[in-house]
């Protein structure tokens, strides 16, 4: 145990608060059990760490990590109950999907300790999804993405502006503080700053790697598969990250990779849900219902460059930009006459000379332009969706 609280209390003294999450108004931080999910990278653990160095007490917190070596003879139940016995009240396990067999016991921990908070975070979505099934109703589970282009400017270049409502985008109410031209910072965005670590000099392979461990290990891993899935998946992650973008049709895709076209729905769908794609669908059965999937693109434009560089479309950019943007803020599904259908609300995605014509006939109607850098009437600049989380 003592080399867990030295762990985390040197996490704890190292973490950095100058960049708060999204997400962190959104948690129910007081609650007696939750889950955070999300895709590798996307800077969970530091919020966590956050919340605590922020509201708690060390003297009767704990992180861990559920991949430490003090699980290769203990049980969570061990620590757990240790930790109870010690006077604790707040106990946080991250990479808890590193833990086989860690869904029974923390329904035990839950459902033993009453007076005791537990929180778990993990990078595998499906495997938590999957083991927090039978506690879903009172275990509530977040799920959180990677950086927006308002965040991106706070971290990488400490420029610091609020949330930026749709209503205000459309009527074009706001503006980067001390920030005249957007468009460099945009592109660079585009480019590396999706994820928290894309300061650091090795983030092109250090985004290889988590691409790697998502398709090699954490979705073969749920599958129970062997090593020769994750060669497959990767195949096919590398069709959709050529593609500009992806229109699904799923014998060709099996004749390309080997898959069985049978399989082809399914491994995307846990490619989804693992933060390494994302799929539009149409209106039928809303974002989340039986919808036809019409385009597969990257989670977002940071893998374009890092898996495709040279296949980096800047049309295929623009719409991965916008959907990774807007899924946060609303049911992205495809248009019937356009590119992009959001809560009632068309969109059309182009450079400085997209025009109208698509959208002359629609109610609620927007022409979203690259390259430029105020909107006007129904035009608004492509970058400025960055600011809406």
């Amino acid at each position: 145990m003592e080399q867990l609280f030295e762990y985390f209390r040197r996490k704890h003294r190292e973490v950095p608060t100058d960049l708060i999450r999204y997400k962190y108004n959104e948690i129910g931080w007081e609650g007696h059990a939750f889950g955070l999910v999300g895709p590798r990278g996307v800077g969970k653990s530091t919020m966590l760490l956050q919340y605590i160095k922020q509201n708690l007490n060390v003297t009767d917190t704990l992180y861990v990590s559920a991949d430490q070596l003090y699980f290769a003879s203990h049980t969570l139940i061990d620590l757990a109950d240790s930790f109870y016995k010690m006077g604790g009240k707040h106990l946080f396990i991250d990479e808890i999907h590193k833990y086989d067999g860690w869904s029974a016991e923390v329904k035990q921990i839950f459902d033993s300790y009453s007076d005791l908070q537990l929180v778990i975070s993990g990078s595998s979505i499906l495997d938590i999804t999957k083991g927090m099934a039978d506690l879903s109703r009172r275990i509530p589970i977040y799920e959180m993405q990677g950086l927006s282009f308002r965040e991106y400017l706070h971290l990488f270049h400490g420029i610091k502006m609020d949330v930026v409502s749709m209503a205000d985008l459309l009527r074009h109410d706001y503006a980067i503080p001390g920030l005249e031209h957007p468009l460099p910072l945009f592109n660079d965005y585009l480019r590396r700053g999706y994820y928290p670590f894309g300061k650091d000099v090795a983030f092109d392979i250090e985004l290889a790697q988590v691409v790697a461990q998502t398709m090699e290990s954490d979705i073969p891993m749920y599958l129970n598969a062997n090593v020769s899935v994750g060669r497959k998946l990767k195949q096919l992650l590398m069709v959709v990250a050529e593609s500009v973008p992806f229109k699904p049709v799923m014998q060709k895709i099996a004749d390309v990779t080997g898959i069985s076209r049978n399989y082809i729905q399914d491994y995307l769908m846990y490619m989804e849900r693992a933060g390494m794609i994302a799929q539009l669908r149409d209106a039928v059965g809303g974002i989340r219902g039986l919808g036809k999937i019409e385009k597969v693109y990257l989670d977002n434009t940071n893998l374009i460059y890092v898996l495709a560089p040279k296949r980096a479309d800047i049309g295929n950019v623009r719409e991965t930009f916008f959907m990774n943007q807007m899924r946060v803020v609303g049911d992205v599904m495809c248009s019937p006459v356009s590119d992009f259908l959001v809560d009632g609300m068309t969109f059309e995605i182009g450079g400085r000379k997209k025009g109208q014509k698509q959208i002359a006939e629609v109610e609620n109607g927007y022409v979203v332009k690259d390259d430029i850098e105020a909107g006007y009437a129904n035009v608004i600049p492509l970058w400025a969706f960055g600011l809406l989380y």
